[in-house]
């Protein structure tokens, strides 16, 4: 099954080892368009899957991260991560329809975090994060 415009938890990251790997290891990439910025990673090979139950397996996982410091109360912390969801799963055939062909799968592991200390309007988040999309998807191509 393809991914469409849908945002199922396997494409989420849940694993305290990517966590750890995104933002540890030193072939993490990082890039920001205000309000948000990125820490991406690109791998050859896709990860193992935590959900053994589904043969499905997403080809970007990302994680959303709203400090506390930013927004002191949940409500605004939540609203924020629902926009950069939203805004992915509208723009996530961005970043997708960079795979060269079917047999070099690359996996793409993003941690967005929000910077600003003010709610953002949605229009400005989504443009955030295409420009994010685009930018990762275009140093595939470069190579």
């Amino acid at each position: 099954m393809g991914q469409g415009a849908g945002f199922r938890k396997q494409e989420r990251i849940v694993s305290k080892k990517l966590m750890d790997e995104l933002f540890k290891n030193g072939h993490s990439q990082s890039l920001t368009v205000f309000p948000l910025r990125a820490v991406f990673r690109i791998e050859e090979s896709c990860p193992p899957s935590v959900y053994r139950d589904e043969p499905y397996q997403a080809t970007a996982q990302i994680l959303v991260s709203v400090p506390k410091r930013h927004f002191k109360h949940a409500v605004d912390r939540n609203r924020a991560k629902r926009q950069v969801r939203e805004a992915y799963r509208l723009n996530k055939q961005l970043l997708l329809s960079s795979q060269p062909t079917l047999d070099q799968r690359l996996h793409f592991s993003i941690a967005f975090i929000w910077l600003s200390n003010v709610p953002q309007p949605s229009p400005r988040v989504t443009h955030s994060v295409k420009s994010i999309l685009s930018r990762i998807g275009g140093r595939v191509d470069k190579g």
